[in-house]
């Protein structure tokens, strides 16, 4: 019999095995279903020590306490958004998240974007494709080296593009209000002010998570700051940029354009004024993707899970203060 019993209540993958061999290996038992909705979910998960979520929730109260045998709540990625943290951490139970496996993969597609915008690769693309060939549509393209590129925060992913950028004879700015000046200079980037970011760059890409504090943050205001030739790259979270603003500023003038991989609402609907815009390029939130780094994924959430399980203290605990309290016991 098993120790214990993990199940997956959400997925778009083609195979769970991943994310069950680790669990299995621990003396769990594991199975996954793709629920509808949370009722569904919380009839699937009854008597489930663990719950591991993709998309699904919210993870709150009402599944706390119609699971008192839960021990554990994982997300398949970096982000919380469907756990409430502080709601979890008041019913005992550990939250845990995989906040290293794709660093690489977003700091390459946040350059990617960049890329593109500025060289224009895909207008030139579906211009030929249309029948033109003619340089001239990519008109105005700046030369790449010797410009700044400021950076929304600098956690693990920025500091990975950050000498990719340099690569390309960037200079690096940052703006953290988290982060020290130390930091910032042992990385050999620049830490300034938001106003300073909005106002130097040359290019913005932006890597902090999705808060009260950064909904929207990147909206009307923020853009009339920027230079009419700033690009903004988003590959962290949608909600963080205005959309409506954004189309605006770029329709005005008021900045260049913009490579997105993540949109408050996705997929955006037909019709969207996003999607006759020539100067944004547009990817289906698929940064932090490589065949590698979704095993890492999968891997770590299904490890993380069986270690919480087996009264470990994992690497991708997001409430350590649950440990005095938690209806599991966790080592340290």
């Amino acid at each position: 019999m098993a120790d214990f019993r993990v199940v997956m209540i959400d997925y778009d993958y083609d195979s769970i095995e991943p994310i069950g061999k680790p669990i299995v290996e621990a003396g769990g038992e594991f199975e996954g279903k793709r629920c509808a909705s949370l009722d569904e979910a919380l009839e699937f998960a009854a008597g489930a020590d663990g719950i591991i979520i993709q998309y699904l929730g919210p993870a709150s109260d009402r599944m706390f306490s119609e699971l008192p045998d839960l021990k554990v709540v994982a997300r398949m990625g970096i982000g919380l958004d469907p756990i409430d943290v502080a709601s979890a951490t008041k019913h005992g139970v550990c939250v845990v998240h995989v906040p290293s496996y794709c660093e690489d993969e977003v700091s390459d597609h946040a350059m990617a974007l960049l890329l593109s915008c500025v060289r224009r690769t895909v207008l030139f693309t579906n211009s030929i494709r249309g029948g033109k060939w003619d340089f001239k549509l990519g008109r105005p393209m700046p030369r790449l080296r010797g410009r700044t590129l400021g950076l929304m925060g600098f956690g693990k992913i920025p500091r990975t593009l950050a000498p990719k950028a340099k690569a390309f004879g960037l200079n690096v700015i940052a703006h953290d209000p988290y982060l020290t000046p130390d930091v910032a200079e042992r990385e050999g980037v620049e830490l300034v002010d938001f106003d300073d970011l909005l106002a130097r760059s040359d290019f913005i890409s932006v890597h902090c998570p999705m808060t009260e504090e950064t909904k929207n943050l990147f909206g009307a205001e923020a853009f009339k700051k920027m230079k009419s030739s700033a690009i903004l790259v988003n590959t962290a979270r949608g909600g963080i940029v205005d959309t409506d603003a954004l189309v605006a500023a770029i329709r005005s003038g008021e900045i260049a354009g913009a490579g997105l991989d993540v949109l408050a609402d996705e997929p955006p609907p037909a019709g969207h004024p996003l999607l006759e815009l020539d100067s944004v390029v547009l990817t289906p939130h698929a940064g932090y993707y490589s065949d590698e780094s979704l095993i890492d994924l999968q891997t770590k959430a299904g490890l993380y899970t069986a270690q919480v399980l087996c009264g470990k203290k994992p690497e991708g605990l997001a409430n350590p203060d649950v440990i005095p309290n938690a209806r599991i016991a966790i080592e340290g």
